[in-house]
This record gives structure tokens, sequence and C-alpha cells, in this order.
């Protein structure tokens, strides 16, 4: 993917081009994604930052054609199964809920969500820093996309992610055309204040 910035996302203070050029498209062309190219994408995940060390993320992946890619594409929500379908890769994206704490008890992790977001992010800065496009999706069928992918007790599942490379938004349905272009970011000050909130 290009690190032009497009239109609608000109920071207001300089950021590495990354972040503006980052976004979530839907359409995929048919060009597949080699399994080399998968394994840059989870080690991209692995060196993601994590509270403790304790690196709580824990991925499924599989490609289009594949009965792993068919099964978590059923999980998805209707809207999403559309053009998430066409994508190279799926992965669901989930995290161990506990870690073994010094006295050797599994104990809550509270940070475990916040650590495989920064995981999620390493992956779509990895994909796009290889010309790939990358797209999480909340809307999925938490028990069916538990039962596709073999879901262990004590995870929570928090995405699904559509990989692939893009393709143009007059490949999507009429409806969906009008919504493939970048989306816009709340200002500064709607996120973050000085001292205090």
């Amino acid at each position: 993917m290009s690190l032009d910035q497009p239109a609608g996302r000109q920071p207001a203070h300089p950021v590495a081009p990354q972040f503006p050029a980052r976004w979530s498209p839907r359409s995929f062309t048919d060009r597949a994604v080699p399994e080399a190219d998968v394994m840059s994408l989870l080690e991209a995940v692995r060196w993601a930052p994590s509270a403790s060390n304790h690196q709580p993320w824990r991925l499924v992946w599989a490609r289009r054609g594949e009965d792993g890619f068919a099964a978590i594409h059923l999980a998805l929500a209707a809207g999403n199964q559309v053009w998430a379908g066409e994508a190279a890769v799926l992965l669901a994206v989930a995290s161990k809920d506990t870690v073994t704490n010094r006295e050797g008890i599994e104990a809550p992790n509270r940070t475990a969500g916040f650590d495989t977001g920064a995981a999620w992010m390493s992956l779509a800065l990895q994909a796009q820093s290889m010309g790939l496009a990358a797209h999480a999706m909340g809307g999925f069928d938490k028990d069916k996309l538990a039962a596709a992918v073999g879901l262990p007790d004590g995870h929570t599942l928090h995405c699904v992610v559509a990989v692939g490379e893009q393709g143009p938004a007059e490949a999507l349905p009429e409806d969906l055309r009008a919504r493939e272009k970048p989306s816009g970011r709340k200002t500064l000050a709607e996120i973050a204040v000085h001292g205090r909130f």
C-alpha cells in the first residue's frame, strides 16, 4: 500500500507517514498471499509490546481456499461475509485471559486485551509495509467463531482480520462503494487532555 496521505487524513502534527496512510479497505483482489508472507505478518505480531512480556495474543489463520478460512468466514456477521471472503487471509485474534503469577497461580491478566490491540496494530503496519491491506472486524458470532477455531477455555476472541491486496472500490457491492475510503479522525482535543480528565 502507498504511504501517500489519503484525502481527509492530513495529520495536525508531524507523524510518521504510515499512521495516516493506514486504513481498512473492504475490496481485495484475487491475489494469493504466500505462507511466507503470512509468517512475516505473524512475526510482527510476535514483537508487539506487552505488559510484563506476557504476550497474551493468540491467532488462528487460514488462506482463501482452505477449510479454516471457510469456517472463519462463516462465523462473520452477514455484512462482513459479503466482502471478507475475497481476502487472501483471515486471522482470528484472541487473547489468553490469565497469566501465571509469581506464586505460580493463574491470575486474571487485566492488560490482555490492551496488549492484543498492540499486536493487531503491529500486524496492520507490517501488512501495509508489504503492500497489503488489513481490515479488523468486530462483527462475528462469538460462539460460531470459537467453534470454528477450537478456542480453548480461558481465552477471549477480539476480532477477525482480513488481509490481502487492496482491490478497486468498483469490485464491491454498490452499497459498500461509498464507504470504501479512509475515515477521518477525532481532533486531539477530543481524545487527549493535559493533566487530568
